[in-house]
């Protein structure tokens, strides 16, 4: 059967192909280390997911209306993006969306017209390049400095900007490489986009996952500037260890918001409507059940960072926020006789049975990501065996 062009051409998710095939294993009895997994290791809090129960329970199953989401749940992104973020929404300006990935699609949608160029920076979440190339447009990848963490410059990125470029995209913490932009990198990256007819797509998953005090901004809420021109993109599914709950937010500029809104209205109708209901309670709750994730995260992190550059040949930028460390393996290829990171992850699954998703799917192939949300013990057990691999 003839397929679409469109979707012949799609790549498919290294991190859900890694994923599969280490579960695959482990369900053949394999004893498998999986630092493959882009989700938190923890259940949804309780009281969470008891707000959805009592949704179902109490009749709300129907369709959301609006499309955009419920007046409660959008007033409750509202709170949390004033609460968090320093940014002034009104609910026309702000949707709740099925997934943060599904807000990072609407918003590309709703701005790129096929031809049009939109900026991504390396290493990337393997799903922009894609949602890009589906709406017609070409993705323009650009690097960083290493010595930088790969966070853009002024002059790395006014070197891709065209008459063409119709939108940068953001991701800060950074998946893959936990990395944070400091409010001073981000208003210099504002400053170079000053004046240009473009929309920048923030991707702020991970903004309540920050360590080592450093600080996040939010880059629509550094000038009225950003603001006009800024799509931010957040979900409750890392924050509040919800991603089977298929719920996410955005907010930016009303046109945008609504023609998201449209589009939304024309596919999945919008979010389901009791998930709206445990989002409601997770962005109005008790928010001591996320410093108790990021605490342990933070803990995480900062062992799996030193274990890591302990390991002669191995660098690795530091990680500042999210659940990922980004080590660039490169210099152990030839010992290894592996051509790259593909080859590189193979070798540490068959020989050595741990999972780790190579770096070429985030436009890196030097690096491979592991994810620390897993509990120490298993953490280490796999850290010991890559230890004991490349050494």
């Amino acid at each position: 059967m003839k397929l679409a062009r469109r979707v012949m051409e799609l790549t498919e998710s290294a991190t859900l192909a890694v994923s599969a095939k280490a579960a695959r294993m482990k369900a053949a009895g394999v004893d498998v280390i999986g630092f493959g997994a882009g989700e938190p290791d923890f259940d949804t809090p309780e009281p969470i997911k008891q707000a959805g129960i009592e949704a179902i329970r109490g009749g709300h199953t129907h369709y959301s209306k609006p499309a955009s989401g419920l007046v409660e749940a959008k007033s409750a992104v509202c709170a949390k993006f004033a609460r968090d973020n320093g940014l002034s929404y009104t609910p026309a300006e702000v949707i709740v969306t099925a997934g943060g990935k599904m807000a990072c699609y609407l918003a590309i949608q709703a701005v790129v017209d096929p031809g049009d160029e939109v900026v991504i920076p390396r290493p990337y979440w393997v799903s922009y390049p894609e949602m890009v190339k589906l709406a017609g447009g070409t993705p323009i990848f650009v690097t960083g400095p290493e010595e930088n963490d790969y966070k853009l410059t002024p002059a790395v990125l006014e070197s891709v900007l065209t008459d063409r470029t119709r939108m940068v995209i953001l991701c800060s913490p950074s998946n893959p490489s936990g990395v944070t932009y400091s409010p001073d990198e981000l208003r210099v990256v504002a400053d170079v986009l000053a004046g240009r007819d473009l929309v920048v797509l923030s991707d702020e998953i991970y903004d309540r996952l920050i360590y080592d005090g450093v600080e996040h901004l939010s880059f629509a809420a550094i000038d009225d500037r950003t603001r006009a021109k800024t799509v931010t993109v957040n979900a409750a599914s890392k924050t509040y260890a919800m991603t089977g709950w298929r719920v996410g937010f955005a907010g930016g500029p009303a046109e945008i918001i609504k023609a998201m809104a449209r589009l939304q209205s024309q596919t999945t109708s919008g979010a389901v409507t009791f998930n709206q209901h445990a989002l409601t309670a997770a962005l109005t709750g008790d928010q001591f059940v996320v410093e108790t994730m990021r605490q342990a995260f933070r803990e995480r992190a900062e062992r799996m960072y030193r274990r890591l550059t302990a390991i002669p040949g191995v660098r690795c930028p530091r990680p500042t926020g999210a659940i990922y460390c980004f080590p660039n393996v490169s210099a152990t290829y030839d010992r290894l006789g592996v051509s790259g990171s593909v080859e590189f992850a193979d070798r540490l699954l068959e020989e050595i049975r741990v999972a780790v998703v190579p770096g070429i799917a985030f436009g890196l192939d030097a690096h491979v990501r592991l994810s620390f949300a897993l509990s120490l013990e298993e953490m280490d057990e796999g850290l010991s065996r890559i230890e004991a691999f490349l050494r």
